[in-house]
């Protein structure tokens, strides 16, 4: 049975080749957050803002009251990234977005877009409305940048006030833009020699090449053991994917840790394969 997302129209940029490690590296890798600069939300610009993703840790309406449509899932808390003029909205039921500018220490947010996917959850159905009806119009922007953890705070004409916090992106984790690349995972994993872990399983991947149109062109690369995980991506066994993701180069690595991260961008197309 195959279940294939529709591929909407890529930037597509350059794809590189899976790296080559060599001796098997550690699945994780930890990076240490980039210093964040003090600024006052009368000064600040779109830089701070698409720096991290801005999670919403808790709301309240005007008389103080927990705003519980917000959390319809404590694991995926709702997510706001900045580009440099798009507001997207992640983990919301729908696809959401608006543009957005900054005057005079207050959040401008245009006209919020959706797709119109019917949401069979009623408490993620509600979580799209309770989105769309606070990130509308101007809002006024706290924004605390003291230290590594910074801290957004936007509250409402009516009232209501929401709190975010801030995790840095892949971009800022790793000092520079990553390079886009398409890979596709094999539906199940294979035994892998590890010398920290000695049943470790890995994902069996190979290198995907798309047009500009989104359709499959070239070769596919040789099936390689991917001795890391590919950041933000669980893995299903018994489901093919194909991953646009991108590659960051790790600066002054640990001697057993990779030279290179994977986060994960979009899954393009999904196959179950067998019974």
């Amino acid at each position: 049975m195959k279940c294939h997302l529709l591929l909407l129209t890529f930037a597509i940029a350059a794809c590189s080749p899976i790296h080559e490690t060599g001796a098997p590296a550690t699945p994780a890798i930890t990076s240490a957050s980039a210093p964040v600069p003090t600024s006052a939300a009368s000064t600040v610009g779109t830089g701070i803002l698409t720096q991290y993703h801005w999670q919403l840790n808790d709301a309240f309406d005007s008389k103080g009251k927990r705003i519980d449509a917000l959390f319809a899932d404590t694991n995926k808390p709702v997510q706001l990234d900045f580009s440099a003029d798009r507001l997207n909205v992640v983990n919301s039921c729908n696809n959401m977005g608006a543009s957005y500018s900054i005057k005079k220490g207050r959040l401008q947010i245009g006209q919020m877009v959706s797709t119109m996917v019917a949401c069979p959850d009623p408490a993620r159905a509600a979580l799209d409305s309770a989105i769309a009806q606070r990130l509308q119009g101007s809002l006024s922007m706290n924004l605390l940048t003291r230290g590594n953890t910074p801290r957004m705070q936007l509250v409402t004409d009516r009232g209501d006030t929401l709190s975010f916090t801030g995790v840095p992106t892949a971009q800022t984790r790793f000092g520079g833009p990553g390079e886009m690349t398409f890979l596709e995972v094999a539906a199940q994993s294979v035994p892998c020699q590890h010398p920290l872990f000695p049943d470790k399983q890995c994902l069996l991947v190979r290198e995907r090449h798309f047009d500009e149109q989104g359709l499959a062109t070239g070769t596919p690369g040789e099936w390689q053991s991917l001795y890391q995980d590919i950041e933000g991506y669980t893995h299903t066994p018994g489901i093919r994917n194909v991953l646009r993701v991108m590659r960051y180069t790790v600066t002054n690595s640990p001697i057993d840790g990779p030279s290179v991260v994977y986060v994960l961008d979009l899954v393009v197309e999904s196959e179950k394969v067998g019974n």
